[in-house]
């Protein structure tokens, strides 16, 4: 159920207007020391596709691209401005529209604030205009509401590492050093480095079990959200 595996013609016949589009949405950034570049996107890919055949959902073609911040000063962090990725996403919702899908979920393996609140603006913006009904999150935004995780764990620690060990054990590169988050409160920096080395938590701790019981969850959740999307007047 890949959109850009499709011919013209098949996705005139497979998309229509109750049809829930996925489209994934990643960043290139720093994630400590054992981890690639693409994680953000590595990550959702893969529950995407499951969501997709288990509820015939289509997924849409990745944007690689997010807002970054805290990880721009790090060798590799390639990101975009709040106004570009807004309008980027804007359009391609647009003519998602135009082309008769007027159901979409954005899923985000990227979950920043600056990043999450460019997506929320830009699908905003095409539902206002009344053609589209639409679901913005990040996988993290499921995994983060759970009660029992480990303390103090975050960017590229126990949890992320885990999810990569399921997803591609191969860019695994080792662990980093246990680590945390210590720029200041509320504090706008043009470069996070003195404070902050990527990694925030032990990645040491990190099980591919572990990671599939997350996925587990995540998958179920966003199976969920696809069918109360359909379901949506």
């Amino acid at each position: 159920m890949r959109l850009d595996e499709w011919t013209s013609e098949e996705f005139a016949q497979n998309v229509g207007p109750d049809t829930v589009v996925l489209l994934p949405i990643g960043s290139v950034e720093k994630h400590g020391r054992h981890l690639p570049l693409g994680s953000d996107m590595i990550q959702p890919l893969q529950v995407l596709e499951e969501v997709c055949k288990r509820t015939g959902a289509v997924l849409a073609p990745p944007i690689p691209y997010g807002v970054i911040t805290t990880t721009r000063a790090y060798p590799g962090g390639v990101g975009v401005s709040f106004d570009s990725l807004r309008a980027f996403v804007r359009d391609v919702l647009r003519d998602l529209v135009r082309n008769g899908a007027h159901r979409v979920m954005v899923v985000s393996g990227h979950a920043a604030h600056d990043h999450m609140a460019a997506l929320r603006a830009a699908t905003q913006d095409v539902v206002d205009e009344g053609a589209l009904k639409a679901t913005v999150l990040s996988d993290y935004d499921i995994i983060y509401d759970q009660k029992d995780l480990p303390q103090n764990e975050g960017h590229a620690g126990m949890i992320e590492t885990s999810r990569l060990l399921v997803h591609r054990p191969d860019l695994v590169k080792g662990r980093s050093p246990p680590s945390a988050n210590r720029i200041p409160s509320y504090a706008v920096l043009p470069d996070a480095r003195p404070y902050w080395d990527g990694v925030t938590g032990d990645s040491s701790k990190a099980t591919k079990e572990y990671g599939e019981k997350l996925d587990r969850l995540v998958v179920d959740e966003l199976v969920n959200l696809v069918e109360e999307l359909k379901r949506r007047p």
